[in-house]
């Protein structure tokens, strides 16, 4: 047991003695243990300072240069991105309501007029920014409604949300494309990823409703029975829960 010199202590004898001069003993030795590590640590960073001043340089240019970058390049860029996207967009939106001009409309959408750029300018130019991204979906939809399968299979393979319902578009938008371009099994692929992607009342029972049809057509009728009774449980409200039963019917036979 390690003997503690109190003030006033004086030993009673030789082995209290012993102790206390074994007690110094060590503690000296800890002291000279320490004191040796701190001259090597201090000797080491006297060393190396120059590589630790310029990693800390380093690291604070890289912070510094993000947040510069973020300020004065990215918020700029995307609010540029953000402005150009919207007149692209009008003629889209007018192209889903104007049967007769619709492609003009739609090609205009694309390509641009009037010195303004089009969906596909804005994903070349402003690559990297939100804009660009939404581009990428209006641009597949787009190439989706002139019958241009393939490019709008690569659009919307592009994009990329998180959004309940232009994620699970996205992903329905593909397996349209794959129906058109007669790849059934790809084309229930992704009706079942835009199911998965959220349920909600706008898409979900959409892509239910497609991607048991495509089933029955594959002969995968208990697959299709799932999607049809699905809709029928909990999306009887809508659309395409009308004549739902006939389709259950046929899944069942």
């Amino acid at each position: 047991m390690a003997t503690y010199k109190k003030r006033g202590f004086k030993p009673k004898n030789k082995v209290e003695e012993a102790q206390l001069d074994e007690h110094n003993s060590t503690t000296a030795e800890v002291f000279s243990t320490l004191d040796e590590g701190a001259s090597k640590t201090e000797a080491w960073v006297q060393k190396n300072q120059n590589y630790i001043l310029g990693a800390i340089g380093v690291i604070a240019i890289g912070v510094l240069g993000y947040l510069g970058y973020n300020e004065f390049i990215q918020k700029p860029k995307d609010a540029s991105a953000a402005n150009e996207l919207f007149y692209p967009q009008q003629y889209f939106d007018q192209a889903l309501t104007n049967e007769t001009a619709k492609d003009s409309l739609f090609t205009l959408a694309l390509n641009g007029a009037e010195g303004k750029y089009g969906f596909l300018d804005i994903i070349e130019e402003y690559k990297g920014t939100k804009a660009a991204n939404l581009a990428q979906y209006s641009a597949g939809m787009t190439y989706l409604n002139i019958q241009q399968y393939d490019k709008a299979i690569t659009h919307l393979e592009n994009f990329s949300s998180d959004d309940a319902v232009l994620g699970a578009m996205a992903k329905g938008g593909i397996g349209d494309a794959f129906a058109q371009l007669n790849q059934p099994e790809d084309a229930l692929d992704y009706y079942e990823k835009a199911i998965a992607h959220n349920t909600n009342e706008y898409t979900t029972p959409r892509f239910l409703y497609k991607a048991g049809v495509v089933a029955m057509d594959l002969n995968q009728k208990e697959k299709a029975l799932s999607f049809f009774e699905r809709i029928k449980s909990e999306f009887s409200s809508a659309q395409e829960a009308n004549g739902i039963d006939v389709l259950i019917g046929l899944a069942k036979s």
